[in-house]
């Protein structure tokens, strides 16, 4: 085909046409980019409708016309009446098009994948293929972590059907007022001490414990249990489960783990404690399972809110000199003293800096002394990673069950016999640690610390 180029008008800078498309400017303020696609063939203008167009428009630079020609092969013209006629169309071509939003999503996703790569290179994540074992270990200790505030959720859903009303009063009432049992030995279930779901919460650690010497079980008994932690799993593996084999190694012995009394006021939770022997920490509460009988145990975690605050890797800082109330218990009912040193139970979570006398521990201490406990800043590992998360990290806890201190009983003893218990207690609580760190203890920062 041959291919002619006309010019549309005198004052136009520069008119080019080809296959793909034709530019053209017009006048001298108004610019048009105008980009036309040709089928088959170009449309031909004869010089005499270029005259006709030429003649038809106003003199000057205020008179404009714009020609556009279409691929259907008709031109249309516009203007006239001495008005001005202003049309702006941009059209981008597709690979312009495309090479502008390639150029944007590149812009934008350069600081989401920053952040990917950095989450790749600091969050170390689960292998995809891991035994459902391991899954269901992680499941087990994942529940009981989150246990109260499912229960409160189950119970205000519970809430938002009117019906039930009446018979969630009446068992609000029989929490509160009614029942007793957490003051009078619980309601221990030795299926739900032996469920495998605890087996599995044990074995995740994994959790047990060394037994030193054999306890008759023609006495009380009161454990002491060192350190608390950050919650005291290892506590519950060892005295709230038969997943270590508690009751096979000691037979006779009925132990009672000790908590809040205020756990017992929470829907649906005080009753899966209460089935696994866990008992209010009260004065009252010791002293009716002591006088249970030979046998009768008690676990008190004699550190305490304050001492989780102390809780971190590689250390052993107890809260101890001024925790004299375990001792006169067990000297009241003739208890022996059984202390219990639990290695790597503060080494499954790590907790934020809050050396006394910053803003965190001041706050720590204030919200302890107002509710009773505190709240640890702490983190551990996550449902699909290794180190980012609430979930404790896989670490050893091995409880040394030491050897009893033989008590005599008193009703109401003097300070110095207590005083002189405390140090039989505390003396044998560091042969354990003495004896025992080299093997549990090898990544220790430093040695045992009793620092209060």
């Amino acid at each position: 085909m041959t291919r002619q180029a006309y010019s549309v008008n005198p004052l136009q800078n520069r008119a080019s046409l080809s296959s793909s498309s034709v530019e053209s400017s017009v006048g001298t303020n108004t610019e048009t980019d105008t980009e036309l696609e040709m089928e088959n063939s170009m449309v031909i203008i004869p010089k005499s409708q270029s005259k006709e167009a030429k003649g038809n428009s106003t003199t000057g630079t205020t008179g404009e016309k714009e020609t556009r020609l279409g691929t259907n092969g008709e031109a249309s013209s516009g203007g006239g009446g001495g008005g001005r006629l202003q049309a702006k169309q941009r059209q981008l071509s597709a690979g312009s098009l495309r090479e502008k939003l390639s150029k944007l999503t590149a812009t934008a996703a350069t600081p989401l994948q920053n952040q990917v790569n950095a989450l790749h290179a600091n969050v170390k994540f689960v292998p995809a293929q891991i035994p459902r074992k391991r899954r269901f270990q992680m499941l087990a200790v994942a529940l009981w972590s989150v246990l109260l505030s499912l229960a409160m959720s189950f119970f205000f859903f519970l809430c938002s059907f009117p019906p039930l009303w009446p018979f969630l009063a009446v068992y609000m009432i029989w929490v509160l007022y009614i029942d007793k049992s957490p003051e009078h030995g619980g309601r221990s279930s030795q299926f739900a001490r032996s469920s495998i779901f605890f087996q599995y919460f044990a074995d995740y650690y994994p959790a047990s414990f060394l037994k030193e010497a054999d306890l008759p079980a023609d006495r009380p008994y009161v454990f002491g249990y060192h350190p608390h932690g950050i919650i005291g799993m290892g506590a519950v593996a060892t005295f709230a489960t038969e997943a270590t084999g508690f009751s096979k190694a000691f037979p006779g012995i009925k132990p009672h783990l000790l908590t809040l009394a205020s756990n017992f006021k929470i829907p649906f939770y005080r009753d899966i404690i209460l089935s696994t022997g866990v008992c209010s920490v009260s004065k009252q509460s010791c002293s009716n399972i002591l006088k249970a009988g030979p046998g009768s145990a008690i676990t008190i975690v004699v550190g305490g809110a304050a001492e989780s605050l102390s809780a971190r890797p590689g250390t052993a800082d107890l809260t101890l000199r001024r925790r004299l109330g375990f001792i006169k218990v067990a000297i009241q009912h003739g208890a022996d003293l059984v202390p219990v040193f639990s290695f790597g139970e503060n080494d499954i979570y790590e907790q934020m800096p809050n050396e006394k006398g910053t803003t965190i521990y001041a706050l720590q201490k204030k919200f302890q002394s107002v509710f009773g406990f505190t709240l640890p800043l702490f983190h551990g590992r996550g449902l699909l990673n290794y180190n980012l998360g609430l979930m404790p990290y896989r670490r050893r806890i091995v409880a040394v069950i030491g050897k009893p201190i033989h008590v005599e009983q008193c009703s109401k003893p003097s300070l110095e016999e207590i005083v002189r218990i405390q140090k039989l207690y505390i003396d044998e609580l560091t042969r354990i640690w003495n004896t025992y760190k080299e093997e549990f203890a090898k990544t220790r920062l430093r040695e045992l610390n009793i620092i209060d």
